[in-house]
């Protein structure tokens, strides 16, 4: 008797540890690729490194820019709007809110046509790594959010739901600099 019922427990263990065998709905797969940028999981984190490495900034700008960006998503929230399968496609719509890193962008492009000469060197010559410093200084501080929605594309590969790559246009929703002008 002893045995039959450590063997269901061990079942019943194993059963809820394994998530019962149930696959993420896309509606999840959505939330886990969201929870990635919020929870600044290892790949975003590395996807980060490897795209502001590759910028023509100083190693202290990108230092600057790195914090930027991890602010950016750690302070990502969302909201599944509505959900649409259609056999193994499904879309998600998701509003997410994020920093306005475009209006902070937009700012200091501003200030500069406003007041080049701020940006020359001693030399009275523009300087452009003192209008990068002022504009990153710009991003670090900016506290103003903007909400935007995402169409999410996915696909069910061997009974898994996986986001599709996301549109450029999108990917700048993300990181909050969207142009929602054009």
């Amino acid at each position: 008797m002893k045995r039959n019922i450590l063997i269901t427990l061990i079942l019943l263990l194993t059963f809820i540890l394994t998530g019962c065998g149930h696959d993420l709905s896309a509606r999840e797969a959505v939330t886990d690729y969201l929870d990635n940028y919020i929870t600044l999981d290892s790949s975003v984190v590395n996807e980060l490194n490897e795209f502001v490495d590759n910028e023509n900034l100083t190693q202290e700008q990108k230092l600057v820019y790195k914090e930027v960006l991890r602010r950016q998503y750690s302070s990502l929230t969302y909201d599944i709007q509505n959900e649409r399968y259609e056999g193994n496609m499904a879309y998600i719509k998701a509003k997410i809110n994020v920093i306005n890193l475009y209006k902070a962008q937009q700012d200091a492009l501003n200030y500069y046509n406003e007041h080049i000469e701020d940006f020359n060197n001693d030399s009275g010559i523009f300087d452009k790594n003192l209008y990068t410093d002022y504009k990153l200084e710009q991003m670090k501080k900016e506290n103003e959010t903007v909400n935007y929605e995402i169409d999410f594309k996915l696909i069910k590969n061997d009974n898994n739901w996986e986001v599709e790559q996301l549109s450029s246009a999108d990917l700048d929703k993300i990181h909050g600099v969207y142009n929602s002008e054009e």
